[in-house]
């Protein structure tokens, strides 16, 4: 009001003077200025009496602008409001050009409301005018041609579009000339129209006509430009050049940033642009990424409830659902959803293309109810707005037959499918790719139907479609290639399959790479031809690519990876490896559990298959259990009318048939019988049992636990004793050093750390190959002649210096000195950052000799007040008595020396894994991503020979699927995507973690070096050739070790250290590029790592040093503890800083080989701090044979 009054004393009574102050407001986008201005002016009009027709015509240019500001606020209300006005007050003076100007501002209104057809009758009436006031000219024309095309556009009315495009380039290139920016708008617009309709060549061609003209008219700088780069962009993602695209949108992107900065909407834009295409490529990570970036820009700018927001939201939400991570994905959407519904109302597409993604989320978690509801709310509002023949309306049918055909009810599927192509044919033609896109839909639904010869019609007509549209070799006819495999699959025309899913594997390897999603679908199928075909281990090497992928892709709780294990299971059934089958099942219920919930018929399906095997094992109350768990969820989810529901009464009735309760049995198989006379489909799948092994661990563990429980509070009641010191009475100096090392070692307990030193090297590969033989070359042991087999694994008593070839024995320097020296450095590093006058020379004897006292132990208290200062005092946990620190201080510092530490020397600990398959799954608590492997094979033996025992008997298992299994163990359960650089021989190359280092025995048998490195060769690229998903993983080391224990000549014993060397030499190149040697490791954990450590001389006495540290671990360390015992034991002694901090240091412990490991879902765990107690136990259970 303030502003108001101030404007109408500075200019009293001049309506024109105001009009021109808010013009000029309205240019500089000051509304509020405009409208104040604009405001006075019609209230100064409105007081003059028989105004003149200048004044009439200011009044109606006035209402006009207010009209553009309400259009600009998108408030239609105030719009209308002022364009009636304005049509009221035209009348008085009768000027056709003044209607065009109104038609054109009511055709923004109905831009607003989404009245295309209101719209362009406004349009054509307009056109009309201009043409009856400039019959010779064509200059104005053009505009309204121009926009008439951009709303057929919006209906999706492309050739209709493009004529009214043509025909306003027409007269736009007599007007303006061939070279000027609205020529360019228009090839622009036509490229948009072509793009829809698919046509991408021809969308290309119009765009780069327009980018060469705005590159001449406007320089190659211009935010014009990027525009044009980033409309090429969108072509190239549709055509699947994901590559091109991501070129194209970093181009635009470049200039954006340069002309408009970091934080425009238009970066925004091209941000969230980038993230489509990742999505597109299923790199959901940098997807997400993008489109945050994205959100950040559009909230600092708009702030969070404008539109532009909402579709960073709803971008968000794509990509959340396509990764599987539908919660994520349903609270973006609703976020969306509120601002638009505020913005646009209920009913504006806007609001119905939400819905319509919601409901494919829903559809994603089987909830398949929600979805078809949430798709009919997107179907009315699509209904209301576009008619029942639009495209958009057809997708919504097409969605809705999705959620029928995933929930089986195929006949409904079909209806929806129907309805949509019926209007895609009406709207597109016969040849536009999304009617390909349908008959795809119906041939796979016709496929789960067993139509067979109806699907390969249908998907025939949707591969002509695609190859005529797209070409050869674009993804989506590599799709359609896909599913006629499955039909070829299904008829059991194997032949035929595999070479249909080869030509689709060619297609999305050069599209997508080696390790995409879908390469890793098609692999899935091609497995499942070589099951039915009874190739077992064809099968078995395609799953775990598949696997493979999907870890590296993939969350390792993404569904996709359930469906994977549940396809392991079932191939292991096969083989009758029902171990192997239970460990893949209950994993893969595990996921499904964690993704979809306990009730879930996946989950139901896997049980069903765990109860197959008990019962093929005479586990009848197992297999009940498992089948009673399937028939819960089925009943719950389908009903008691289901095929599924019959199929679990049979085998239910046959378990007791075994059982000889032939009563029950009959019951279950009328029930049954009665389903199936309404349903005659069932089908039956295969399982795995529970390992016997494993069983008895479990009991092991569960024994254990329960003895450490019932022991707990009778030990933390104890306490501990101090060591006695010799002298009471050393020098000053010493009492002094004392202090400041103690000092500093309490504010190293704060923020000291140091970095790694350890780290493990494991030697594994087939059973009989030399893995033994040439770790003891390696370690400068002594080799034997027959030595025995290497049970489960060894924890070996040796470790290797990594700056040099050096081996050290852990009896005499065991991992205890390493840390010891560690926590030193620490402190000294802290003792630097100390000045002189903190420690004055003149201390009173009195209290020196109180320090002395602390220092020889003798006082059974706290530390006396002289070395309690307040400075240590505030250091202190009020949980943890001062004694506690001193007793760990002590351990540390027995007595103070200075002396040189071994400064950053880096050590190996060297483990010894056994070859034998039925060692594999004891394997797993023992492995980890921050170690070093060396993976052995016989040089003397081909890849595809069977392996030879140690009696020369030939097993059924070749040294290719020997190796494989190894693979998959080391690095296919891992799930890591760290990636390294690592320089070898002066060529830095990028390496996946785990490291795995190739290396051969049997030097001896080789006639030549040139036969050795032929044969290296030629097993590398065997090896790589079957198991390319491990290729960055590998390094392929050209070592051949001779291991003869019959020949030590001078000339094989410096052979043996030369190969040695040259291992020790990538050892430590690979290991000084890991970031687990290179991260900081705090002194807390290093305290913690000594307190639950057994030092190896230790376990070899029968006479236990009675240190300070000793006292502690007998009295709080058991073999096996509870995470929450671990936690207790962390907090008494000042050790606990955090939950997660706890977990990432029994994680540093556990690569370490000092502890295993094992955490739970629901945030417990058990931590085995005996590692070789745990080895003895697995030897115990697993006996073998030769």
């Amino acid at each position: 009001m303030d502003r108001e009054q101030s404007i109408k004393s500075a200019i009293p009574n001049d309506p024109k003077l105001l009009y021109r102050k808010g013009l000029i407001g309205q240019v500089n986008n000051d509304d509020q200025q405009a409208l104040s201005y604009y405001t006075l002016a019609l209230d100064l009009i409105a007081s003059i009496d028989n105004p003149s027709l200048d004044i009439v015509q200011l009044q109606y240019d006035v209402f006009l602008h207010l009209c553009d500001i309400y259009i600009g606020q998108s408030n239609v209300n105030l719009a209308e409001e002022f364009l009636d006005k304005a049509f009221k007050v035209k009348k008085k003076f009768h000027e056709e050009d003044e209607s065009d100007r109104c038609l054109a501002r009511r055709d923004k209104i109905k831009r607003l409301k989404s009245n295309y057809e209101g719209t362009l009758s406004d349009h054509a009436e307009s056109t009309q005018i201009k043409f009856e006031i400039h019959k010779d000219k064509e200059l104005d024309a053009y505009k309204s041609y121009l926009s008439s095309g951009n709303i057929y556009l919006k209906q999706g009315k492309y050739d209709d579009a493009l004529s009214m495009y043509k025909k306003s380039l027409k007269n736009q290139l007599l007007v303006l000339g061939s070279n000027h920016p609205r020529v360019a708008e228009t090839y622009n617009n036509m490229g948009v129209a072509y793009k829809n309709q698919r046509k991408y060549n021809d969308a290309i061609s119009m765009y780069k006509k327009s980018l060469e003209i705005e590159l001449l008219a406007l320089g190659a700088n211009h935010p014009n430009v990027a525009d044009k780069y980033h409309n090429l962009g969108n072509v190239y993602r549709e055509q699947g050049k994901y590559n091109d695209a991501i070129c194209m949108f970093e181009n635009a992107l470049k200039l954006k940033l340069s002309a408009l900065g970091d934080n425009h909407p238009s970066v925004a834009n091209t941000y969230g642009s980038i993230g489509n295409v990742y999505c597109d490529q299923e790199k959901y990570d940098k997807a997400i990424s993008m489109h945050k970036k994205s959100l950040i820009i559009r909230l600092l700018v708009f702030g969070d409830k404008n539109v532009e927001v909402s579709d960073t939201y709803l971008q968000m939400g794509n990509a959340y659902n396509c990764h599987g991570n539908y919660k994520d994905a349903l609270s973006n959407y609703e976020k969306s959803l509120e601002i638009q519904i505020s913005a646009l109302g209920a009913n504006h597409p806007k609001i119905a293309e939400i819905y319509n993604n919601m409901g494919v989320a829903y559809k994603n978690q089987r909830q398949y109810n929600k979805a078809i509801s949430i798709y009919e709310k997107s179907l009315q509002i699509r209904l209301s707005t576009f008619g029942d023949n639009h495209t958009s309306v057809a997708d919504i049918y097409h969605n809705i037959g999705n959620a029928y055909s995933d929930r089986y009810t195929y006949s409904n599927a079909i209806i929806q499918y129907n309805k949509a192509l019926k209007i895609k044919l009406s709207v597109l033609g016969d040849h536009h790719p999304s009617v390909a896109d349908t008959y795809n839909s119906i041939g796979y639904t016709y496929t789960h139907q067993g139509k067979y010869e109806d699907a390969i019609s249908t998907l025939e007509k949707s591969l002509k479609i695609r190859i005529s549209a797209f070409g050869n070799n674009h993804t989506s006819v590599g799709d359609t290639y896909l599913k006629i495999g499955n039909v070829y699959n299904y008829q059991g025309r194997y032949k035929d399959a595999i070479s249909t899913y080869e030509k689709s594997l060619k297609i999305q390897l050069s599209a997508f790479g080696a390790n995409h999603p879908r390469i890793a679908e098609i692999y899935n199928n091609i497995g499942t031809v070589y099951r039915c075909q009874g190739q077992y281990d064809q099968a078995v090497s395609m799953y775990e690519k598949v696997l493979r992928i999907q870890l590296l892709t993939l969350d390792d709780n993404h569904p996709k990876v359930a469906n994977t294990y549940d396809n392991l299971g079932n191939i292991y059934n096969d083989q009758g490896k029902y171990d192997d089958a239970i460990f893949v099942y209950e994993k893969s219920i595990k996921i499904n559990q964690l993704a979809f919930g306990s009730n879930d018929p996946r989950v139901a399906n896997t049980y069903e298959n765990m109860g197959n095997i008990y019962n093929v094992q005479g586990k009848y109350n197992d297999a009940l259990s498992m089948y009673e768990k399937s028939l819960k969820i089925r009943l719950s989810v389908y009903g008691d009318s289901y095929s599924r529901v019959a199929d679990t009464y049979l085998k239910m009735g046959n378990v007791y048939n075994n059982q000889g309760k032939y009563d029950e049995a009959l019951s279950l198989t009328q029930k049954a019988t009665a389903i199936l006379d309404d349903d005659e489909s069932s089908s039956s799948d295969h399982a795995g049992s529970l390992s016997q092994q494993d069983e008895k661990i479990d009991q092991e563990f569960t024994n254990t636990v329960d003895q450490s429980q019932d022991q707990q509070s009778q030990l933390e009641q104890t306490s501990y004793l101090s060591d006695n010191g010799a002298n009471a009475y050393e020098s000053n100096d010493q009492a002094m050093k004392e202090k400041k090392y103690f000092k500093a070692y309490m504010q190293a307990l704060q923020q000291g750390s140091h970095k790694n030193k350890v780290i493990r090297v494991m030697y594994a590969g087939p059973r009989c190959v030399g893995k033994s033989s040439i770790m003891k070359v390696f370690t400068q042991q002594q080799l034997v002649i027959a030595p025995d087999p290497t049970q489960v694994a060894d924890q070996t008593d040796t470790m290797i210096h990594l700056e040099v070839y050096q081996i050290k024995d852990r009896k005499a320097y065991d991992l205890d000195h390493i840390w010891k020296n560690n926590v030193h450095q620490i402190v000294n590093s802290q003792i630097k950052d100390q000045t002189d006058d903190q420690f004055p020379s003149d201390l009173r004897n009195d209290e020196m000799i109180t320090q002395q006292l602390f220092i020889d132990g003798q006082h059974s208290t706290d530390f006396p007040s002289a070395i309690a200062s307040q400075e240590i005092i505030s250091m202190i946990n009020n949980n943890v008595s001062m004694q506690q620190y001193r007793d760990f201080f002590k351990h540390f510092y027995p007595s103070i020396v200075d002396k040189n530490s071994d400064g950053d020397s880096q050590y190996a600990k060297i483990w010894d894994f056994g070859g034998h398959s039925i060692y594999h799954v004891t394997h797993q608590p023992f492995l980890s991503n921050n170690s070093i492997y060396v993976l052995v094979f016989n040089i003397n033996q081909d890849i595809h020979d069977n392996v030879i025992t140690r009696k020369n008997q030939k097993l059924n298992t070749t040294y290719l699927q020997s190796m494989q299994e190894w693979l998959t163990s080391i690095i296919g359960s891992n799930g890591s995507r760290t990636q390294i650089t690592a320089r070898i021989n002066n060529d830095q190359t990028e390496y996946s973690l785990p490291i795995v280092i190739v290396v051969a025995s049997h030097g001896d048998s080789l006639a030549n070096k040139e036969e050795g490195s032929k044969r290296f060769n030629q097993f590398e690229q065997q090896l790589l050739s079957n198991m390319s998903c491990y290729k960055s993983n590998i390094y392929s080391s050209g070592i051949i070790f001779n291991c003869n224990p019959n020949d030590n000549s001078d000339v094989t014993k410096a052979e043996r250290e030369q190969c040695s060397l040259r291992l020790h030499e990538i050892m430590k190149s690979f290991i000084r590029s890991l970031p687990f040697m290179c991260n900081p490791i705090p002194i807390r954990w290093y305290i913690m790592a000594t307190l639950l450590h057994t030092p190896i001389s230790y376990k070899q006495d029968d006479e236990v040093e009675t240190t300070i540290m000793t006292k502690i671990r007998m009295a709080r360390v058991r073999k096996i503890m509870t995470l929450e015992q671990i936690t207790t034991l962390a907090k008494d002694f000042g050790l606990y800083e955090g939950y997660d901090e706890l977990l990432a240091m029994l994680s540093y412990l556990h690569d370490l080989g000092e502890i295993v490991f094992c955490r739970r879902a629901d945030k417990s765990g058990i931590v085995v701090t005996d590692v070789d107690w745990l080895l003895r136990i697995f030897r115990a259970i697993i006996q073998l044979q030769d």
